[in-house]
């Protein structure tokens, strides 16, 4: 028999027609992966969901009186994060037939479940021997209403993309190295500070962001991975608000690491052929000119210089204040 309540579920099973009870797909991958789901205070080796209301963003009021303040809820909800290595870097993962968040999601809709699902996946490629992959998804079961910020940033350029796309962190737990080369409530523009590909599907936007892209930052980041298993670190992220009438900012979603173990990630092959569901665009972010990073000791990261250019959508006023913003 399907139950009609259960306590602290993370979203509601369907049931089929003989009564059966189907797990939501949601469910699912939340609680798939080699990289646990875990308590968000006493968890290790896991990920975890942190409440927006630790991350302080830009106010109503943010350009006359610089105020922040809490973000409360998150605009997606979280739908997995995969901790994956390979010998290669692995690009656009939601179009792998091997990807199981794209695979559990294609299954609810044989069931005629979660039609208008869109999927946010944020792809962190870190080089090395292996290359490795951390991958955020988030999801949305409603339309993106039309004109929001965030409905602009799914169907704009690149340029504007690499303007708005804003990682926001906080060391929960660190050895202080680690807070000094990171940084605590620092944010970037990952756009401006790193090279970005960007993944439009049918039902999907991937940000795949190639730390390997900046010496510094892939320095910075080897010697993080180093105390990997004593850290515990939130990462928010956004889209940036530039005028008064996209205030106040609001996190897309947000995800704890904690305690992570470098030896949890699931190997991937590499030469598993992409799905052919969906039609899959891409384009690779260069860009030029100052910096957009806080903290993540990526505020000294020159941007790389590519064969397309775009004008900054800043003037130099407002670039300092985003160097400087608290």
């Amino acid at each position: 028999m399907c139950p009609t309540k259960l306590k602290h579920r993370i979203s509601d099973d369907v049931c089929s027609k003989s009564g059966e009870q189907v797990k939501d797909w949601r469910e699912e991958v939340i609680n798939g992966g080699s990289l646990k789901h875990v308590d968000l205070n006493k968890g290790t080796n896991g990920w975890a969901s942190p409440p927006g209301d630790l991350f302080s963003l830009r106010s109503k009021n943010f350009f006359t009186k610089k105020q922040k303040t809490p973000s409360g809820d998150w605009l997606l909800k979280p739908a997995g994060v995969d901790w994956l290595r390979s010998t290669t870097k692995l690009d656009n993962v939601l179009a792998r037939s091997d990807n199981r968040v794209a695979n559990s999601l294609r299954k609810a809709h044989s069931l005629g479940k979660s039609l208008k699902t869109f999927i946010f996946a944020v792809n962190l490629q870190v080089p090395g021997r292996e290359n490795h992959s951390a991958v955020f998804y988030f999801a949305t079961d409603e339309p993106i209403p039309i004109g929001s910020l965030f409905y602009r940033f799914v169907h704009g350029d690149d340029s504007f993309r690499n303007q708005r796309f804003k990682i926001v962190n906080r060391i929960v737990k660190g050895p202080w190295i680690v807070k000094a080369a990171v940084g605590n409530h620092a944010a970037c523009l990952l756009g401006k500070a790193l090279t970005c590909n960007y993944y439009r599907g049918d039902n999907y936007l991937e940000i795949d962001v190639d730390i390997g892209s900046s010496a510094i930052a892939s320095a910075i980041l080897h010697l993080a991975l180093k105390y990997v298993t004593a850290v515990s670190i939130d990462m928010g992220f956004l889209i940036e608000s530039q005028t008064e009438e996209e205030l106040p900012e609001k996190l897309l979603g947000a995800v704890r690491i904690a305690h992570m173990e470098m030896s949890s990630a699931t190997f991937v092959e590499t030469n598993v052929m992409e799905s052919t569901g969906g039609s899959v665009c891409s384009s690779v972010c260069n860009k030029s000119g100052k910096g957009g990073c806080r903290g993540l000791g990526l505020s000294k990261v020159n941007h790389h210089h590519g064969n397309e250019s775009s004008k900054s959508g800043r003037n130099d006023g407002e670039e300092e204040d985003l160097e400087n913003e608290g």
